[in-house]
């Protein structure tokens, strides 16, 4: 089993920056890719990125690309995701992903709202 929990959501204008960040928990070691997603309201989920075990970042959203950045501490059993010039399309709800052992893990998720 892996646990997943996401901090750093929080209300900021555009133009702002928020670093979220996903502490991994349980069977760490098994973990192999790992991503973030979000879901706005009244749309499906989306993924932002994806990074490898290895920490390669992969497959930005392409309304992110440029903005945010993803990375990985597999010390720490973390990843983090570094958003800029946030926008208010950037309003969502943003979750942890992870892959283990053939499955898939999820945080709670944690809520980011872009406005004035």
């Amino acid at each position: 089993q892996v646990q997943l929990l996401e901090a750093g959501g929080d209300l900021v204008p555009p133009g702002g920056s928020l670093n979220l960040t996903c502490l991994a928990s349980g069977k760490t070691w098994t973990i192999g890719g790992m991503a973030w997603y979000r879901q706005a309201p009244g749309k499906e989920r989306e993924m932002v990125a994806r990074i490898t075990r290895g920490r390669i970042p992969k497959d930005y959203l392409a309304s992110v690309k440029g903005r945010f950045a993803i990375s990985r501490d597999n010390d720490k059993n973390t990843i983090g995701l570094q958003m800029n010039s946030l926008r208010p399309e950037d309003t969502a709800v943003y979750y942890c992903y992870a892959s283990s052992e053939g499955l898939d893990y999820w945080g709670q998720g944690t809520r980011v709202n872009v406005s004035r």
